[in-house]
């Protein structure tokens, strides 16, 4: 397979939980995210919201690098994810989130943020690499047992990504859900490890034209 020379976009960093440094307790349960000390960051009226959307939140993660990244600022999370609710990219139930829906969040993307962006339901990992050299950033659905790379993924897909760079060997990511010290940001992962978590699908944002 051939690919570009190394390519990586210095992109800020966010995590889906306000305190990155605690997402290992987060995403094991030693920790409720309404116990996470930065919550009101978020932008929820309440630590209940907050937990409700915490774990949810990988969307809006990368949604905020790629604001900070091109426009120099960013919204808190809870707030992009309530007016994607009322963008329809999700839909809001009293126990679960339905979405991330990827052609309504790239309308509202453009609409509100005036950002290029493109729903690829099929986004194969070799395309990967142009869009990168090309300025863009890649919001990529993995499973999100991405961030230890578990040598057998139960499955693929179900959490987003953003791929800020390529090199010959890996994709260069930032995973609002990564371990701090670890999987966070600008986490080399080498294609063939990509393969075992990577859905195939995607999001492609840039900046207009």
């Amino acid at each position: 397979m051939t690919r570009s020379l190394t390519t990586i976009h210095r992109v800020p960093y966010f995590s889906q939980w306000e305190s990155p440094e605690l997402v290992a307790e987060f995403v094991t349960g030693a920790r409720r995210a309404a116990d996470d000390p930065l919550w009101p960051r978020s932008g929820a009226a309440t630590a209940s919201e907050y937990e409700f959307w915490a774990r949810r939140l990988c969307a809006m993660a990368c949604l905020r690098m790629a604001l900070q990244h091109w426009q120099g600022a960013a919204p808190p999370s809870v707030s992009l994810a309530n007016e994607c609710v009322r963008a329809a990219a999700y839909v809001r139930h009293p126990d679960r989130v339905d979405g991330l829906i990827y052609a309504p969040f790239a309308a509202y993307a453009r609409q509100r943020w005036g950002l290029y962006a493109e729903p690829r339901p099929d986004l194969p990992a070799a395309r990967i690499a142009s869009q990168v050299s090309a300025g863009r950033l890649l919001m990529l659905s993995v499973h999100p047992c991405i961030r230890t790379l578990d040598p057998q993924p139960p499955s693929k897909g179900g959490h987003l990504v953003l791929a800020v760079g390529t090199t010959a060997d890996t994709v260069v990511i930032h995973n609002p859900s990564g371990l701090p010290g670890a999987s966070q940001e600008f986490a080399h992962i080498s294609w063939p490890d990509l393969g075992r978590f990577y859905a195939g699908r995607g999001i492609v944002l840039g900046e207009m034209p």
